[in-house]
């Protein structure tokens, strides 16, 4: 009886593994698609700054010191889309790396959390068909089955014991 619990715990894990290349995929394409708009938003500030005679540090310098808390209040924002900016950018060099488990890596360790927020809702249940798919598919099912077996071991001892 154990071991075909212990098969479709596997199944339903190396199901749920499976998902991982494809949502690393999605958040992929809207990474990019965040970069581009971020990129066009910075690169305006900055021609702006050159028309006025300024580089981008003595722009947000200018406007930091304004007396108009509106206008200080912008400099900071625009100092935080450019740190989003150069964050993200770092994220899609580190996510652009071939193997698997390295992209799914510089995904866990870095993502934006309103990305992914905005990615997760949106995010479609797909059993991708490819390389990676497989290979996350067999590492799932090989942790899941090995979850089950070292539960149902667990509790039977656990059972033996009272």
């Amino acid at each position: 009886m154990r071991t075909p619990i212990s098969i479709a715990f596997a199944v339903i894990v190396a199901v749920l593994f499976w998902q991982a290349p494809e949502f690393v995929q999605q958040y992929a394409q809207r990474l990019g698609d965040a970069i581009d708009e971020l990129d066009r938003v910075v690169r305006h500030f900055d021609e702006d700054a050159r028309r006025s005679g300024y580089d981008r540090s003595g722009a947000l310098g200018l406007m930091s010191r304004n007396q108009e808390q509106l206008v200080r209040d912008q400099a900071t924002r625009m100092s935080e889309t450019i740190g989003r900016l150069a964050n993200l950018r770092a994220q899609q060099a580190a996510m652009g790396q071939s193997a698997s488990f390295a992209r799914a890596g510089a995904f866990a360790t870095g993502y934006d959390s309103d990305l992914a927020a905005r990615t997760w809702k949106d995010f479609q249940f797909a059993l991708p068909v490819s390389a990676d798919g497989v290979l996350f598919a067999c590492t799932g099912f090989i942790l899941g089955f090995f979850l089950s077996f070292a539960e149902a071991i667990g509790l039977g001892r656990l059972a033996r014991a009272h």
